[in-house]
């Protein structure tokens, strides 16, 4: 997707704050952390929301629970636990229409969240 602000970021048109990376998954750090943690998770390919998603896009998921995982533990919160949220559509304060994945932690973090 031409427009896409995180398709650029994959594609290296726009530079992030990698933290990791499979084949079918990218992991960087938030611009507006909200938490000592705050990592964004994105398929390589893009699916604009929850809504969007295929079986065929199955393998692309797994990457990247995989991936939040893998940040977990690097970022020592697996233990002490965090939150993934995702945000679907303009209700749910999706603000990039490309799947992603945010991961929080790094302090208690409350329920609701606001």
């Amino acid at each position: 997707m031409p427009d896409c602000l995180f398709c650029k970021m994959i594609n290296g048109e726009i530079p992030i704050k990698k933290l990791g990376e499979n084949e079918k998954a990218l992991a960087f750090t938030d611009i507006s952390p909200q938490a000592p943690v705050h990592v964004l998770v994105i398929p390589k390919k893009h699916i604009a929301t929850t809504l969007d998603i295929k079986p065929a896009d199955a393998e692309y998921i797994t990457s990247m629970i995989t991936l939040a995982q893998q940040i977990a533990q690097e970022n020592n919160i697996a233990e002490s636990g965090y939150r993934w949220v995702i945000n679907t559509g303009k209700d749910g304060n999706q603000t990039v229409f490309h799947l992603h994945l945010h991961i929080l932690g790094g302090r208690a973090l409350n329920w609701p969240p606001g």
